[in-house]
């Protein structure tokens, strides 16, 4: 928890220390009647004692929730509650992040329901697919030998089959780079254990030879993959028996193309 003030000595109020010297800039709160979203944003400067550049590559403010009051200086206690909501888009540059601040009804906007296709809706691992990342076989660590860009020349990772990691995800977990990480496009086993790795997009902080990674195996959303890689058929969240569009397009053979049908009983396979 970090708390920041624009006022030019500290304050302290429900349990919190508010800094002045964090180089955090709070813009003024855009508010409207109903459920429209209120939006605002926050600026500041990175800094170790804040918030570092390397925090905000590796994902761990995404959606952080934030409070914004407004208070009286010569007597914190009396302060209002304007704004509550969460991190939405972090941008930086030059030192400098930007972060858009987004309102409680910003959920509103999602869409909810099912996607009703052959191939799975979930996401590997998640609370709907069910199946433990962190299970033997399903990960691997290996030792950077050689990167450039978004490719990686990997060292210390045998036994798992050709183009296993493809589709799946790469983390660092030691060196400056630790906790970034990238998804997988390509992924090829070579001689003695090594391997050959390309990400979809160069990672934000370029990890070093010898640092470590872990790699996830990667799902096509298959029902094929699911039940032969995973073992995980019973949380399968797809429909692999939807008929195809040109199917559904296609004049049934069994239909009479004059425009009446048969009785229910006397409907051919594909009725």
């Amino acid at each position: 928890m970090l708390g920041f003030t624009d006022h030019d000595s500290e304050l302290t109020f429900a349990g919190i220390r508010f800094r002045p010297d964090a180089g955090m800039i709070a813009h003024a709160v855009v508010q409207g009647a109903g459920l429209s979203v209120d939006n605002t944003e926050a600026i500041g400067a990175l800094s170790d004692g804040a918030i570092e550049e390397r925090d905000i590559i590796a994902g761990r403010w995404d959606g952080a929730e934030l409070r914004q009051w407004e208070v009286d200086w010569s007597d914190p206690a009396q302060h209002r509650l304007i704004f509550r909501g969460h991190l939405g888009e972090v941008t930086r540059a030059g030192g400098a992040f930007k972060a858009e601040l987004r309102g409680l009804s910003e959920p509103l906007n999602q869409p909810v329901g099912r996607v009703f296709h052959p191939r799975c809706s979930a996401i590997l691992g998640d609370a709907a697919c069910k199946v433990n990342m962190n299970r033997p076989g399903l990960f691997g660590e290996a030792a950077i030998t050689s990167v450039e860009g978004g490719s990686f020349q990997l060292a210390g990772l045998a036994g798992f089959d050709d183009r296993w990691f493809e589709r799946g995800r790469l983390m660092v977990i030691s060196g400056a780079a630790v906790d970034i990480g990238g998804h997988i496009k390509n992924d090829r086993a070579t001689p003695n254990g090594g391997r050959e790795v390309d990400l979809w997009t160069q990672t934000a902080m370029m990890p070093a030879v010898g640092d470590r990674v872990r790699l996830y195996a990667g799902c096509d959303k298959s029902v094929a993959t699911c039940r032969l890689k995973f073992r995980n058929f019973l949380n399968f969240r797809g429909f692999p028996h939807l008929p195809q569009e040109d199917w559904l397009m296609a004049p049934g053979k069994d239909i009479p193309r004059s425009g009446t049908f048969k009785p229910f009983g006397e409907l051919g396979d594909n009725g």
